[in-house]
């Protein structure tokens, strides 16, 4: 089926974006639709989600990307890719400059993959938009995927949520809020972030003014965590913060008031404390999720 698809595809001049998402392609059926990109140069956006493509699937896209210049947006969460697939996908990370929006959430990286795939994010130099929450990483991968932060200059976005980044994690991203100065939005909700942690990511706060929403909600931070992070604000004057998420936690007296202080010097700041946060697990079945009623909540916690 993907062949014969891909073979009427192949000189399409009218479809530009295209959601294949849910259809258990796998390897072989990736390599089809990859070497149709190879020669389509209408298709800017493409959803390949949930399709088991594995290490081969990796393979084949990783090599498409290296010669089509025209996808901008790639979506390739859920697909089981692993520490060898990092290796494809990170060729194609470092060496493309065209995609701009890359979802790799869902998938099975580990800390070996966090090390291979922030090399690359440090030389990428088009990625704006990045996805590659519910993975593995831990404290050795997640603080190397946050020295490649560091290093890039191009991205905006970045969630990391639900992996295990724990405090070392954490003080890896402090350091790459001192020196980045492009990222404007970041996700490290479900991060088993701690005081100590908190008090990392607050000490790049202090210093970083471009970052304009940071969410750490589902973090065991504590409000002494909490306080850090508020008075990082409260010491920064060009602070870009606009969107404020920490945990739904006991308020206690000298929170309540640093929230109330911080709300004072930034009047336009949204600080929000778990509010509306409902987790909805990926795994739920369409079914499922068309019986629930509609949750009205944060658009940023959304799981498409």
């Amino acid at each position: 089926g993907a062949k014969a698809l891909a073979l009427s595809l192949m000189a399409d001049t009218s479809i530009l974006t295209l959601d294949l998402s849910d259809n258990w392609l796998q390897g072989e059926g990736a390599a089809a639709i990859a070497e149709m990109l190879k020669e389509n140069g209408y298709v800017s956006a493409i959803d390949l989600s949930d399709n088991k493509l594995g290490v081969e699937g990796a393979k084949a896209f990783s090599t498409m990307l290296l010669e089509n210049t025209t996808i901008v947006s790639l979506q390739l969460s859920g697909n089981e890719f692993d520490d060898h697939a990092a290796e494809y996908l990170a060729a194609a990370i470092t060496a493309n400059s065209k995609v701009e929006i890359l979802d790799l959430s869902y998938n099975m990286f580990g800390d070996k993959a966090g090390e291979i795939l922030g090399m690359a994010i440090a030389e990428n130099t088009g990625l704006k938009e990045l996805k590659i929450s519910w993975n593995h990483f831990h404290s050795q991968g997640a603080a190397a995927l946050a020295k490649g932060l560091g290093a890039n200059i191009f991205l905006k976005v970045l969630d990391v949520s639900y992996n295990g980044f724990g405090n070392s994690g954490a003080a890896a991203l402090g350091d790459a809020l001192k020196a980045n100065n492009v990222l404007e939005e970041l996700n490290v909700s479900n991060n088993r972030i701690s005081v100590e942690g908190a008090l990392h990511i607050a000490a790049g706060l202090k210093e970083n003014k471009t970052l304009k929403r940071l969410n750490m909600t589902r973090n065991p931070m504590q409000s002494e965590g909490c306080c850090g992070v508020l008075k990082a604000l409260q010491a920064n004057s060009g602070t870009g913060i606009e969107i404020l998420d920490l945990p739904d936690i006991p308020v206690n007296k000298e929170l309540a008031e640093l929230c109330d202080a911080v709300k004072i010097l930034f009047p336009n700041l949204l600080l929000r404390r778990g509010e509306n946060m409902k987790l909805q697990r990926k795994s739920q079945s369409k079914v499922e999720l068309q019986t629930q009623p509609k949750v009205v909540g944060n658009s940023q916690n959304a799981v498409a």
